[in-house]
């Protein structure tokens, strides 16, 4: 079977229990200075966008997932992680 080609995305974002002293910053100094005061909370995160060749959806997010957890890209005890395949190409 010949592969196909996915776009699939990783979020990677800190644990609601965790601070996030960068969401903070921002919160802060640039939003609540800005007079955005209605702006309750800022948490940040990272967005991984990756281009995978898989047989079907299901086998690209398990090997995203595995990559993930192998490569040690997040910390599992600190962040959330969250794989979502969005385009077959």
């Amino acid at each position: 079977m010949v592969d196909s080609h996915f776009t699939v995305e990783v979020l990677i974002s800190n644990k609601l229990q965790a601070r996030d002293p960068e969401g903070e910053v921002i919160l802060s100094d640039l939003i609540h200075k800005g007079g955005y005061d209605n702006v309750t909370e800022v948490r940040t995160g990272k967005l991984l966008m990756m281009e995978v060749e898989a047989q079907d959806e299901v086998h690209a997010k398990d090997l995203v997932f595995k990559m993930c957890n192998e490569l040690r890209l997040y910390n599992p005890v600190a962040h959330a992680m969250r794989i979502e395949v969005r385009e077959e190409r």
